[in-house]
This record gives C-alpha cells, structure tokens and sequence, in this order.
C-alpha cells in the first residue's frame, strides 16, 4: 500500500510537471507566433496544431467542468438567500408586510423575450414540479405576476406589468381598495374604487385578501405618484418592490388561488 501511495505520488509529480513543460512550451510558442514572418507564422501554426494535440490529454475534463457548474449554481443560490435577507430587513424598517409563506418551489428564469420584457417570462420548472395555472409567482421584495400557462418542465409567467394583468390590490396605510392593471411598461398603475382613497407617495400597496387570483397580503409596491384628476376615481402610478426587469430567480407559491379552491 505504501509503495503504491509513493508511485501515485510520483506519477502525479510527473504529470504536472509535464503539463507546466507543455504550458511553457505553448506560452513560447504563441510568442514567437507573434513575432515571426508570415512563412515562419505557418510553421508555429503547425507546432501549435500538434502541441493542442499533446496537451489534450491535460485538458479540463468533463467532471471539472460539472464541478464548475455545480460551483456556479450553489453562488447563484448564496446570492439569492444573501437578497433575501437583505429585503426581509429593508421590510422590516420600512414595515412592510411579508410574503406569506407557504409551500413554494424556486425556479429560474430561463427565457425572456426584449419584444415583451414587460409582460412575459419563463421559468425552468413545470407541471412535473407541481407547478399549475393560476400560481402566484413572487421575486424578492414582493409580487411579480402568475402562472399563466405550464408545460412539463417550464411554466409562463404573465407579469403585474403587463397590459392584461388586472390584480385586486389594497393600500396597507389607509385600507383602500384598487385593482392593479399593467400598461406594458416598468410601472403598473393602480385605479381606486373610490374618489377619495387619501392615498399619498410613499404608501405601500399589497394585495387584497378579497383578489379571486392571488393570496392577499402579498407586497406589491409603492405609490409614486397620485392623479388625483381622473374620472371617475383617482389612480396611482406604482414601482414593483420585486426587481422585474432584472430577476434571476422566482419563487412559485404552490396554493391554488381562491377561486380555484372554492
């Protein structure tokens, strides 16, 4: 056993330093490649050939490149869990509600079309999942839109952004009721149901536990600014707390809404 740890030993001794000779050897070669004449360029261009060849065998293989990317997903996950953190302490100074939490899957956002950045997603998890029409889809910070068509191994999001999306929302500050409706742009606007919501910038919207399509008490976002000049009721521009335009990764609640539990 000992001799055999001494010869593995050795082998691994050799092999790296013969990969360090072939690394010098091909850092020399590409040098000489960059200073010779066009004739003597084709000659390096051959030994290069046949030092690529040779030093194959001391190329990054298969395995390395799955640890890579095993590497690449678990920062991907550490940053996510960092975000959420971070926005659970932002929420708690400000007094923002939290996202209810229930049973929820983490899916990341696989395809996004620039022709409908404001309306659409994809995400890499599906039917096989769990994951079913009508799902409440949130980002850090709070709501970004619902599961608006499933596959087996994808599901579409249809955003709070975009023009057809319509989501019963309150003002936590005054208890004001509204519907949400995206207008295919960064910021939905929100339309009160009544003509004096006493609604200011600043205000933080959420949805209603009365919505048919999502849980209530889900953050939204917050008032910008308030028309207070339009008819029949006033409305509100407001900014998504959740990073639409750049998201990662989601969350999927996996509740039915009320409507489809009833």
């Amino acid at each position: 056993m000992v001799r055999l740890h001494k010869a593995f030993q050795q082998s691994t001794r050799r092999a790296r330093q013969q990969r360090i000779r072939l690394l010098w050897l091909g850092a020399a070669m590409a040098s000489a490649m960059a200073m010779a004449s066009p004739m003597g360029q084709m000659i390096n261009g051959v030994l290069m050939e046949s030092y690529a060849i040779l030093s194959r065998p001391f190329w990054p293989g298969p395995t390395r490149l799955e640890w890579v990317q095993e590497a690449e997903e678990v920062a991907n996950m550490e940053r996510l869990i960092l975000l959420e953190k971070e926005n659970q302490r932002l929420k708690e100074l400000l007094g923002l509600p939290s996202v209810p939490r229930g049973t929820s899957l983490k899916a990341p956002v696989i395809a996004r079309s620039p022709a409908v950045w404001w309306r659409q997603l994809t995400l890499g998890r599906g039917s096989r999942h769990g994951i079913r029409i009508g799902y409440a889809v949130v980002g850090p910070g709070g709501l970004m839109g619902r599961i608006t068509a499933v596959t087996t191994n994808t599901a579409q999001v249809t955003l709070i952004t975009d023009p057809t999306s319509r989501i019963g929302v309150l003002v936590a500050r005054t208890n004001h009721h509204g519907l949400l409706s995206g207008l295919g742009s960064g910021r939905p606007v929100l339309r009160f149901l009544t003509e004096n919501p006493r609604t200011i910038p600043g205000d933080v919207v959420v949805t209603s536990a009365a919505s048919t399509l999502v849980p209530g008490g889900i953050p939204v976002g917050v008032v910008q600014n308030v028309d207070h000049n339009r008819a029949p009721a006033p409305e509100a521009v407001v900014q998504p707390s959740a990073p639409i335009d750049a998201i990662a990764w989601a969350e999927v609640l996996l509740q039915a809404p009320p409507e489809l539990v009833q």
